[in-house]
């Protein structure tokens, strides 16, 4: 045996480089949290349920192929049940998306800032990150993300609406952008957000992932469906990406509390509609306040506004916090403010209001 008793295990070193994901500030008991774009409803009719009675059998493992989750989604998007495959949020989904095409000397391409797990779930996977910048208005620049793209490619990135700002990508120019991508890098459409759109130009990619083997689409059931504290996430892909992301999941990551919830959930699209239209209307009431107000606004497409403040950025959160509101700050760049309870959205406005004043 060699080395002192105290040496301790050895680590990769390149996890030194890799940011903590870092999850938005819980709100304490008299204040509201805006900072995890969590849906601000109960679960919906039948979900808890549906879970309780799954809780009686906790002492079994989860079924591991979901196989009536994965039937009812084949059902609800008209795909075939190979194409899908689940794991533990759509993060989790997208974790393997890497793992299962890109490794140490490999790229991956994204717009940034958006989701903010992208660059650290590629360098845990030993690969490159490749950030390229948002536009001045907030957007994907889809063209400087073509001109990243080299051989050590193998997966990009594309959030529609994109995570934190809400803007999100028309068909005409995501159809050219992936049409221009070699057939042999993966495009992950990542559709945390899909359920919030009202842009009628922004397709749906479902769409076009059916005649475009490259192409995977994410989806989640934390935002609308309001499934956060269960963790599940699917992707629907050709059969070879999700094989691979079956392989390289977690064995029994989707416990059977999170799977019959979300089939329940499914069963239960018509009051999702009207929840999902609730807070569509609460988010136009707020970003026309925040107009009026001053503040220039791109237009959000998701559950959540975002306001560009660079260095004010802090001070804003701190002044949000005092009043009651937690959102989330990404320091020297903005905040991230999801649509919430109309008191909590007011109070939000209040502040927003007078530091506005301020700048």
């Amino acid at each position: 045996m060699s080395g002192t008793a105290d040496q301790g295990p050895r680590l990769r070193p390149s996890l030194d480089g890799i940011p903590s994901y870092k999850p938005g500030k819980p709100a304490g008991a008299d204040a509201f949290k805006l900072s995890s774009n969590e849906n601000p409803y109960e679960p919906l009719p039948g979900v808890l349920e549906a879970a309780v009675a799954a809780a009686g059998a906790i002492n079994r493992y989860p079924d591991m192929a979901a196989t009536e989750l994965t039937e009812e989604l084949a059902k609800r998007f008209d795909v075939p049940a190979e194409h899908i495959a689940l794991g533990t949020g759509s993060v989790s989904v997208a974790q393997s998306l890497v793992l299962s095409t890109a490794g140490p000397g490999d790229e991956v391409i994204f717009a940034w800032r958006s989701f903010e797990a992208y660059p650290i779930i590629t360098q845990v996977a030993g690969a490159t990150p490749v950030q390229v910048p948002l536009t001045a208005d907030e957007a994907h620049d889809l063209d400087a993300m073509l001109a990243a793209i080299t051989p050590h490619t193998r997966l990009i990135f594309v959030c529609n609406p994109n995570n934190p700002t809400g803007v999100a990508i028309r068909r005409a120019e995501l159809e050219r952008f992936m049409d221009a991508v070699p057939s042999d890098i993966l495009v992950v459409v990542d559709e945390a957000y899909r359920e919030f759109l009202r842009d009628e130009q922004v397709p749906d990619g479902i769409g076009l992932y059916r005649d475009r083997p490259n192409v995977c689409v994410l989806r989640t059931f934390s935002k609308a469906y309001g499934l956060a504290g269960l963790r599940v996430g699917f992707a629907i892909a050709h059969e070879p990406v999700a094989t691979a992301l079956r392989k390289t999941a977690v064995p029994f990551g989707v416990s059977q509390l999170a799977q019959d919830a979300a089939v329940a959930s499914l069963h239960a699209e018509d009051a999702l509609l009207v929840r999902v239209a609730a807070l569509v209307e609460e988010r136009t009431r707020v970003a026309a306040a925040l107009a009026e107000q001053g503040w220039e606004l791109a237009e959000s497409q998701a559950n959540f506004v975002w306001l560009r403040l660079g260095d004010r950025t802090m001070d804003f959160a701190a002044a949000a916090a005092a009043a009651g509101v937690i959102v989330r700050p990404f320091p020297g760049e903005g905040v991230r403010v999801t649509i919430g309870e109309t008191a909590a959205n007011d109070i939000f406005l209040s502040v927003a209001q007078a530091f506005r004043a301020e700048l």
